[in-house]
């Protein structure tokens, strides 16, 4: 298979040179020489190469100092060098710093040149294709794909965007379904670690007694059935972060072992008397009242104190009623495509029903549906008889009597208006109850007449 990977390589010595160059060309590579350590990182800086080949032995530093350069400066790029006949120490010392492999010169055999070159080659291309495929799939989890103008919204992405460019442990507030995780992954994706895997926990879903264990790990024989060490999530959370989803569900010993994780930095496995130190960041997040779980002795206190450093409240669907068109298009949108079916209209009493409905699953349960109704759909336009049942027996504490009656406009009118008169016409406080600015707010009410 030919390759078409860049290749540099830098030795003084022309003849040597042009030898390699010609092997590596008739296999397809591009390659590009120089002749000295300055001028091939001088070329580094400029061009992308999957593999440096380096003499170790050059007129102005050694490979090994090129080596660790292209390592600090750009750790993609696969390097081979080149030693001396029978010094075998040289090619143990640079796999030590980071090369991928040495090449005895005065003994190259042609085949295991080729061979270890395309085996460095793909080494690399295999490390640009997982950072490819990771920045495609953090791009699906950042801020910008939170969707929603609502105040509250745009205040909880604010504080995330702050704390994202720190190490902070962050706790996360808000019912089931506002999207805790996503805005975990953002914060991840946003920050620091971002090179690495975020790791996510959800502490419900696990038995309290084996908590502790997936956690942290367990060495051999540290209970029955611990045939053979296991790594816990921690571990493999090191230098990255971990998301502890619903750690009000976490038991009362894995939280006294949470803490000193906190405090010192160090994990110890179940089982085993030795620690180990870690860097992990940590975000948590909770649907409950944890100051309420300490009073009824279900959580720490002064774990608690450890994890509200910086606290980041996640507003419900229903306190951000005016999203709910936004977030349902871009919803409907997906699942069409992922039905394979057309679907550009919705009617207004449709998103009407969306908008007042009381969202007790909040966006998780919005998502399910529009995913629903578009799967039992007949037709391009989704309206109200593609709803479930719970839509039409009753009406929502937000909902006027006449609501199914009227536009999405005049829906719009009456609650501004509604929200105007319980605020007694405060337009400062009503925008701030609607989640909308002032000017906004004033030109509404121009345009409804109303001084």
């Amino acid at each position: 298979m030919n390759h078409t990977e860049s290749v540099l390589i830098i030795d003084d010595e022309p003849q040597l040179m042009q030898l390699y160059s010609k092997f590596l060309s008739l296999e397809g590579f591009d390659v590009e020489s120089a002749s000295t350590g300055y001028e091939g990182l001088d070329l580094i800086k400029e061009k992308h190469f999957s593999l440096v080949i380096t003499d170790m032995k050059l007129p102005d530093i050694s490979g090994l100092q090129v080596l660790e350069k292209i390592k600090n400066e750009f750790p993609d790029t696969e390097v081979i060098v080149l030693t001396a006949y029978g010094n075998i120490h040289d090619g143990v010392a640079a796999i030590k710093s980071g090369a991928f492999d040495y090449i005895t010169k005065g003994d190259i055999d042609e085949d295991d040149f080729i061979l270890k070159v395309k085996k460095a080659a793909d080494k690399a291309s295999l490390k640009e294709q997982i950072k490819n495929l990771r920045e495609q799939v953090g791009s699906k989890f950042r801020f910008s794909k939170i969707l929603g103008n609502s105040k509250l919204l745009l205040d909880a992405v604010s504080l995330g965007k702050k704390v994202a460019a720190t190490d902070n442990t962050v706790l996360l507030l808000g019912e089931t379904g506002t999207g805790k995780e996503l805005f975990a992954q953002a914060i991840h994706n946003s920050g620091l670690r971002k090179d690495k895997t975020l790791v996510a926990i959800n502490c419900s879903a696990i038995p309290k007694d084996l908590q502790e264990s997936e956690l942290f790990g367990y060495v051999k024989g540290a209970f029955t059935g611990a045939v053979s060490d296991k790594k816990g999530l921690f571990e493999e959370a090191n230098n990255s972060t971990i998301f502890l989803d619903e750690i009000g569900d976490m038991s009362l010993d894995t939280q006294a072992k949470l803490l000193r994780v906190l405090e010192t930095n160090t994990i110890s496995k179940v089982g085993d008397t030795k620690t180990k130190n870690i860097n992990v960041r940590i975000i948590s997040a909770t649907n409950k009242d944890l100051e309420s779980e300490i009073e009824k002795g279900n959580f720490r206190s002064d774990l608690f104190y450890r994890l509200n450093g910086f606290t980041i409240k996640l507003p419900s669907l229903n306190e951000r009623a005016e999203d709910i068109p936004v977030l349902a298009n871009e919803f409907i949108r997906s699942y069409s495509v992922k039905s394979k079916k057309n679907i550009p209209q919705v009617t207004d009493e449709f998103m009407t029903k969306l908008i007042h409905y009381k969202w007790k699953g909040n966006i998780r349960e919005l998502k399910n549906i529009i995913e629903r109704a578009i799967i039992i759909s007949e037709s391009d336009t989704l309206t109200p008889d593609y709803l479930p049942q719970e839509f039409f027996s009753g009406i929502s504490e937000n909902q006027s009597l006449n609501s199914k009656d009227l536009t999405l406009e005049e829906l719009e009118k009456d609650h501004i208006l509604k929200t105007l008169s319980e605020t007694d016409h405060n337009k400062t406080l009503t925008a701030k109850k609607l989640g909308i600015s002032s000017v906004t707010l004033y030109r509404k009410l121009k345009e409804y007449g109303v001084d």
